[in-house]
């Protein structure tokens, strides 16, 4: 089916905007979606407190198909969390425990009433656990009502589990299970909710199309699948990453600036691309950002800033950051709205005597700059320092073993003040 075929208004906003990679059955879903109300999902794991910038795509879906007038079921992975998707990864994850994963969702839960509207109206959003449903599986009962829809043939054929086999990288029955786990969510929510759709990155092509096929056989209803494009940066890096860590959703485990300071960063190229999956601007106003060029591109990053992080945080925070980050890097003053993270000086027993007490004589560039999560490690603090630009209170540091003390601490803030490279990234760091 071509862009021009669709009818359906959530189908036609999903290809104009860049999302659809794999659709399985296009026609009857366009059909469906202009006949009524689809209710569709997509499945999160609880594997961590919050969910990350690898997430927005899947919960940017979710907000698409509700703002085209359908129903979005979130559905948290209480069960499947206990199991661990293979897909793509080299080796096992580790197990969690029940009361880790219900911290894990308490953590999560707050994010997606930043997307969605949660309700018991037709088009209102409900989350739910897959716990509810798998924990109460018999295994006997399991593989006997599923187990004879599935073939070992055709789960090896998947590119989530030939890849990993292909590595020779160990896959456990646990593992092996999971794709049979999620098919069972698809069933159930299409008992229970009338739920027809499921959708996902295109690494769960595989587990989609099972729970489609499930759906189909075993009930004979409706079931449609449909993924998105794996998401990475113009420059080929996967999306979500920083040398920091993670880019979390949760103000608590990142915070609004450095939320802002991440997509203010994006490459030249994806900025009309990031804008069409990841804001609410209009197609008009993208297109006139995408008319700009040489340093008025930045104008369009600050916007792309802007959308983003005010519809995760507020309009209030996305501001804040904003004036931050204008204040640090046009007008070169550092405040301590700035991120800053506290450093414990460090000496030998004597020096910390004559210092009574005061643990602190100097620190090495390269440890600054691995405290202040501009680096992930030693090693790479140094290659930074080496290749990329590192200023420490504006002079150019050109050795990661250069000495500073309590001397070079800026008087008026009480901190170091660090910038790691041209595209800018401003930590301060505080002695302690």
């Amino acid at each position: 089916m071509t862009d021009a075929a669709f009818q359906s208004d959530f189908l036609k906003t999903m290809q104009a905007r860049g999302y659809i990679h794999q659709i399985t059955h296009p026609t009857e879903l366009d059909a469906a979606a202009r006949a009524g109300v689809v209710t569709g999902y997509i499945g999160f794991d609880a594997t961590a407190p919050s969910l990350h910038v690898g997430h927005l795509i899947q919960i940017m879906l979710l907000r698409r198909l509700q703002q085209a007038g359908h129903k979005p079921i979130v559905l948290m992975g209480g069960g499947t969390t206990k199991v661990g998707d293979p897909s793509f990864k080299d080796t096992q994850r580790p197990l969690l425990t029940e009361e880790r994963i219900a911290e894990n969702i308490a953590g999560i839960r707050g994010v997606f009433e930043k997307f969605l509207t949660f309700g018991d109206g037709p088009t209102d959003a409900v989350m739910l656990d897959n716990d509810e449903w798998l924990s109460k599986l018999g295994y006997l009962e399991f593989l006997r009502d599923y187990g004879t829809h599935f073939t070992v043939n055709r789960m090896l054929s998947f590119d989530s589990v030939k890849l990993r086999l292909e590595r020779e990288q160990p896959l456990t029955f646990l593992e092996f299970n999971y794709m049979l786990m999620q098919a069972t969510d698809f069933l159930e929510l299409n008992r229970r909710y009338g739920c027809t759709l499921q959708m996902g990155g295109s690494d769960q092509w595989g587990n989609i199309i099972n729970g489609v096929e499930l759906t189909r056989k075993v009930d004979q209803k409706a079931a449609f699948g449909l993924t998105t494009p794996l998401l990475a940066t113009a420059s080929g890096q996967k999306m979500g990453k920083t040398v920091g860590g993670a880019v979390w959703l949760n103000a608590d485990s990142l915070k609004p600036y450095e939320y802002w300071q991440y997509w203010r960063n994006t490459e030249d190229g994806d900025v009309g691309r990031f804008m069409r999956l990841f804001t609410d601007l209009s197609d008009a106003e993208i297109a006139g950002f995408e008319t700009l060029e040489g340093a008025a591109i930045n104008d369009a990053k600050k916007a792309l800033a802007d959308a983003t992080t005010t519809m995760l945080h507020g309009a209030d925070e996305a501001a804040k950051a904003r004036a931050t980050a204008e204040s640090a890097f046009e007008d070169n003053v550092a405040t301590s709205d700035l991120p800053t993270f506290d450093i414990p000086w460090e000496g030998t027993p004597e020096e910390q005597e004559r210092n009574e007490g005061n643990a602190f004589t100097q620190r090495k560039a390269e440890a600054l700059l691995k405290w202040s999560e501009l680096a992930p490690s030693i090693g790479q603090a140094r290659k930074k320092i080496e290749n990329e630009g590192v200023w420490i209170n504006d002079v150019l540091v050109r050795d990661p073993a250069q000495f500073f003390n309590e001397t070079d601490v800026d008087p008026e803030l009480g901190c170091f003040r660090l910038k790691l490279g041209k595209r800018g990234q401003i930590r301060l760091v505080r002695p302690i």
